[in-house]
């Protein structure tokens, strides 16, 4: 039978839960590279048109269906307040940007929908959720800064405008009395503001 060694009290206080030193500076290196890291590559890649280096806010103007339209709300506050320079893209007034949100997100999809360099960033949900965890500042990091003063004044920001070719009709009459679809505008009779958009 072998003796027994026991610890002397200086030995116990060496041992503690502690990994050893170098496995602590190798933890906390890896943690270093983690905060360094593009948070924005934890996100799904998904780039609607136009929208790899600035925000694109999908939304709806129609107050249909409530919660919908109190969403598209909240986000567009929040995004104004970061004082960011976004897109708004309403589906509402232009069926293009309705079926660009679907094809970019491979489905029908309903608005607010929203788009950071390129990668999609989710619904209201998902976006308020960063917000009060403090993560969706870092997300808008490098996004250019909006210097407008208010609204445009051509649109007032609704980012549409009458057409100025069939003044909203989305008809032309011919000579003849004929008539046929304006090319210039949308199934609306608007056309994208050409000052601000």
């Amino acid at each position: 039978m072998r003796p027994r060694i026991e610890a002397e009290p200086d030995d116990l206080e060496k041992s503690s839960d502690e990994p050893p030193s170098k496995t602590r500076r190798i933890e906390e290196e890896e943690e270093e590279e983690n905060d360094n890291a593009d948070p924005l590559l934890a996100f799904e890649e998904k780039c609607p048109p136009g929208g790899c280096g600035t925000v694109i806010f999908y939304t709806t103007s129609l107050r249909g269906i409530r919660k919908t339209f109190e969403d598209c709300g909240k986000i567009r506050f929040l995004l104004n307040s970061f004082r960011i320079l976004y897109y708004e893209r309403d589906v509402s007034m232009h069926t293009e940007f309705k079926e660009e949100l679907w094809d970019v997100l491979g489905g029908k999809a309903v608005p607010p929908r929203v788009f950071i360099k390129g990668r999609y960033i989710g619904g209201a949900e998902q976006v308020l959720g960063l917000h009060e965890q403090g993560k969706l500042k870092k997300l808008l990091e490098g996004v250019p800064i909006d210097s407008s003063t208010g609204p445009c004044e051509c649109c007032g920001g609704m980012k549409f405008v009458v057409c100025f070719k069939c003044n909203g009709s989305h008809k032309l009459v011919g000579e003849d009395s004929s008539a046929t679809e304006c090319s210039d505008c949308n199934e609306n009779g608007l056309i994208i503001c050409p000052l601000c958009c």
